[in-house]
């Protein structure tokens, strides 16, 4: 028991408030109105839509699998990469929605927090992988990811794969998960950018005497 209350005690507080907000939401059917991501609405002016979309979500299953990987993402995530994380908690899901408004004016709805997952997962296995380059379980991890866009992206978003949601008009929305995968390389980049520029001034200053 002590052992429980230790790992829930150090479970990073910004991944535990998403899976409460998520789960608040999901057990008050009548708000999804209100937040989930509607493009007439957005541009009516209610951006908070372009956030909360990303915590409305289509039935349980639907609930079940996204908010499930993010509380594991939460454990890996929330400590290495703390920085990362504030970041795409507040920036990803605006970037994915907003993206989802100009590139998919088709899509009236969308729902669920598949993408930011996604993101988050394609980064952290980025990561992973550039700490041993012959490590074949992040490789593995992107493949993966690559496959399953490939499905989305081949079979036209049918469906929501082994997910049913309730409802039955709903497709998979591999538009925002190509975003979240965009949003994740750019943070990739920018992250290894700034570790090189580091070690260069770390070792530019090696030889120099201290002021």
């Amino acid at each position: 028991m002590k052992a429980v209350l230790a790992v829930l005690r150090a479970y990073p507080l910004l991944f535990a408030a998403a899976v409460v907000a998520a789960l608040v939401v999901q057990l008050n059917p009548a708000w999804r109105g209100i937040l989930i991501y509607d493009r007439t609405a957005i541009g009516s002016g209610e951006v908070w839509r372009l956030w909360t979309g990303h915590l409305v979500h289509f039935g349980w299953p639907h609930f079940i699998a996204d908010v499930g990987l993010l509380a594991i993402l939460g454990h890996a995530l929330g400590r290495t990469h703390a920085c990362f994380s504030r970041l795409a908690f507040a920036v990803m899901p605006p970037f994915i929605s907003l993206c989802l408004y100009v590139f998919e004016p088709a899509m009236q709805r969308y729902a669920g927090l598949s993408a930011l997952d996604l993101g988050m997962l394609l980064y952290l296995a980025g990561r992973g992988w550039q700490r041993n380059w012959r490590d074949w379980f992040w490789p593995a991890i992107l493949a993966i990811y690559v496959i399953e866009l490939g499905l989305e992206i081949t079979r036209g978003g049918e469906g929501g794969g082994v997910i049913r949601f309730d409802d039955p008009s709903v497709r998979v929305a591999t538009g925002a998960h190509l975003a979240g995968a965009a949003y994740a390389v750019a943070a990739w980049v920018v992250a290894r950018r700034r570790e090189r520029g580091e070690d260069g001034g770390r070792e530019a200053g090696d030889g120099k005497p201290d002021d």
